[in-house]
């Protein structure tokens, strides 16, 4: 089994993970319907499916 030689001390740890952060996700606004989406993502508004501002999916009115 591998053993360090010695030990990693706290504050260089640290300082080799400070560049491991979280980005927040980038959202964008639809031009056509206003809704915030992730960008290349298709979505949902209305009970129909956008993608880039045109309708993919069709909402069904008439399930009666």
């Amino acid at each position: 089994m591998a053993h360090p030689k010695s030990r990693i001390s706290k504050q260089r740890k640290r300082k080799r993970r400070t560049h491991k952060k979280a980005t927040p996700p980038q959202v964008a606004i639809c031009k056509t319907t206003g809704e915030p989406h992730l960008y290349h993502r298709a979505y949902w508004h209305e009970g129909s499916m956008y993608y880039k501002g045109q309708v993919v999916i069709q909402a069904d009115e008439d399930l009666d």
